[in-house]
């Protein structure tokens, strides 16, 4: 690196993130007031958080980070060359060693492999070749399974889905690319036992342009935030406790608490964060709600940093999400423009600025403090807690944090009033929740309903098993989650139910599989995810996924160690040492799926494997 110089398109490309150098020690051009005057200190490390923007930049203009583009950045942000090149290679959408200018992510992880996905990825390979073909833990898209990424250089990145051979036909021979629209890649299932009237998050989803902040407005956007400011802070963080309100992402901490404990801090600044980083294989309800009624998560946000007193929120969204990322993008310019973003919103007296930042494929960044790490330009690794998010969060703030479909509710909880809002769901309950339904089923796609319905109600909705095919099990909160079978389909969903019955709602993920899925690929497939997705920090969760994954070959191989009880009792042992002893969710949950395929579904002594 010390040698290497950036190409006029590199230094061009991290410039239009920082601005133009404003000297020779900024990494511009030397002149002779540099001899004597040196600028940096805390003005160049406060630009450490741009570090992300600065490596995505870096990445689209020329395919790959390369070493003059990467020592070019770290001039201008006063980086040490070491941790800017640890940040490049912690993130799976980076590559530092040169790469086609073009490259095909392919999903391979659970819904897309039911789906046919590894045929088809190993007929693109005999077709291009493997170096423009690289394969993807899930991109969020199991409804329109299989999936894909199109990745390349000046340009934006294409997410889309079915795949087939002849969708791919002009990338597989040289051909124009067709870049197809955002539109054109965007669904939503339909909700086939009610009307649209008796939906309340999904409302608007296919019936306002998600383009159009007036059309947002004529179907009662921006009501929920004159209200809101109409009660006052505390109101609304009343109103929000009083619904009883639980948090939608998997870890169900109740919103009003959260809320309540941030706007308390005495320390300023403070921020919000809406989590975008929905990357549990399964989940893909985010998704949705930001391409279609990105407004309404902007909405929703900035009554979250009103009501905690919050001076700037972010938006931190997956990098595999480029159709969400460029609806969000134009509704952040558009509420800017006319006022409901800025120093003076909506001219009530309070300022609030958003920033969205785009993630770079790291599931554990998903986690709030690994979130926070990575929004500081560091790696995405988790913090230990004490100090939570609420007293010290991204850059050492107090912080509030909620995922995309938490934050939609509350628009609703305003609307509503607290009390009413609590009365729909259960006691325990509160509240409409959205389920993302996947796999072998007739009709996958995001369905809303209240907190109470069964599984085999909800399974009903999506058409039932594919093809009239009997059910073999179902997998409830992604990979994190816990597998299930037919003889818990009149398990309610609510978070006490599922408490009782020993699994989790998680982020609303119901994958089903049919009587012909091998059930050992696919928990073998969860257990490779995991030992991918570990960050690596902390020994538990490093080492003890590696060893669950070798594990679980051998045991399907028919090549245990010893035998079958003392190769099963290691996975217990390996997994209980992750629970008790893993820095963050990632190590804790990371056993959940593969100890619920084992002894509920007992797919190794002639169980539903």
């Amino acid at each position: 690196m010390p040698d290497a110089l950036a190409s006029d398109d590199e230094r061009a490309a991290v410039d239009a993130v920082l601005g133009a150098a404003s000297s020779g020690w900024a990494g511009g051009e030397r002149t002779e007031a540099d001899g004597r005057v040196a600028r940096g200190g805390h003005e160049a490390r406060e630009q450490r958080h741009l570090l992300l923007p600065v490596l995505h930049a870096l990445q689209s203009s020329a395919g790959w980070i390369s070493p003059g583009g990467l020592r070019y950045a770290c001039e201008r942000l006063t980086v040490p060359p070491a941790e800017a090149y640890g940040v490049a290679t912690f993130y799976a959408m980076f590559s530092v060693e040169p790469r086609p200018t073009t490259v095909l992510h392919l999903c391979d992880d659970i819904a897309c492999r039911v789906a046919g996905a590894e045929d088809l990825i190993d007929e693109v390979i005999r077709q291009v070749g493997s170096e423009q073909v690289l394969r993807s833990p899930c991109l969020g898209m199991c409804e329109r399974a299989p999936a894909a990424l199109l990745q390349g250089s000046g340009s934006r990145d294409v997410a889309f889905g079915p795949v087939s051979i002849e969708r791919l036909d002009p990338f597989l021979h040289g051909g124009p690319w067709t870049m197809m629209s955002g539109a054109e890649v965007m669904d939503v299932a339909p909700q086939t036992d009610g009307t649209r009237e008796e939906l309340r998050l999904l409302r608007r989803v296919g019936v306002v342009d998600p383009t159009s902040l007036d059309d947002y407005r004529a179907h009662g956007g921006y009501e929920a935030l004159r209200r809101a400011v109409e009660l006052g802070r505390e109101s609304v963080i009343a109103e929000l406790k009083d619904s009883k309100l639980q948090g939608r992402g998997g870890a169900a901490f109740p919103a009003g608490v959260k809320w309540e404990a941030v706007a308390k801090q005495s320390v300023r600044p403070h921020y919000f964060i809406c989590n975008a980083d929905e990357s549990e294989p399964g989940t893909f309800k985010d998704r949705i709600l930001m391409e279609h009624d990105p407004f309404a998560v902007l909405e929703s946000l900035t009554i979250a940093g009103y009501a905690t007193g919050s001076e700037k929120g972010f938006i931190y969204i997956r990098g595999e999400y480029p159709g969400a990322t460029s609806r969000l993008e134009q509704a952040i310019d558009r509420a800017y423009a006319h006022g409901f973003l800025g120093a003076d919103v909506m001219g009530e007296g309070f300022a609030f600025d958003v920033e969205l930042r785009r993630g770079a494929g790291a599931y554990i960044c998903g986690e709030e403090t690994s979130l926070f790490n990575s929004i500081e330009g560091k790696r995405g690794e988790p913090r230990n807690k004490p100090p939570f998010p609420v007293e010290r969060g991204v850059f050492g703030k107090p912080t509030g944090i909620n995922n995309v479909e938490t934050l939609v509710n509350v628009l609703e909880v305003l609307t509503l009033g607290g009390e009413a809002y609590a009365r729909i769901g259960t006691p325990d309950s509160t509240g409409p929740r959205l389920f993302c339904l996947s796999g072998c089923v007739e009709h996958p796609g995001v369905y809303e309903v209240e907190h109470g319905i069964t599984l085999r109600e909800l399974l009903e909705m999506a058409g039932g098993v594919r093809d009239g095919k009997a059910l073999k099990a179902i997998l409830l909160g992604g990979a994190a989650g816990s597998f299930v079978t037919s003889d818990d389909l009149d398990l309610r969903l609510t978070f006490e139910d599922s408490r009782a019955a020993g699994v989790t709602l998680g982020s609303g993920v119901v994958m089903v599989f049919d009587e012909d899925v091998d059930l050992t690929d696919i928990v073998l497939r969860i257990a490779s995810f995991f030992r991918d997705e570990s960050c690596g920090q902390c020994v538990p969760c490093r080492v003890g996924t590696v060893r669950q994954e070798e594990a679980l070959a051998r045991l399907i191989k028919g090549r245990a160690n010893g035998s079958l009880t003392d190769e099963l009792a290691l996975i217990d042992e390996i997994g209980q040492v992750m629970r008790d002893a893993s820095i963050c969710g990632l190590g804790q949950l990371a056993a959940n799926a593969v100890d619920s395929a084992i002894h509920r579904l007992r797919i190794f002594d002639g169980g539903a494997a």
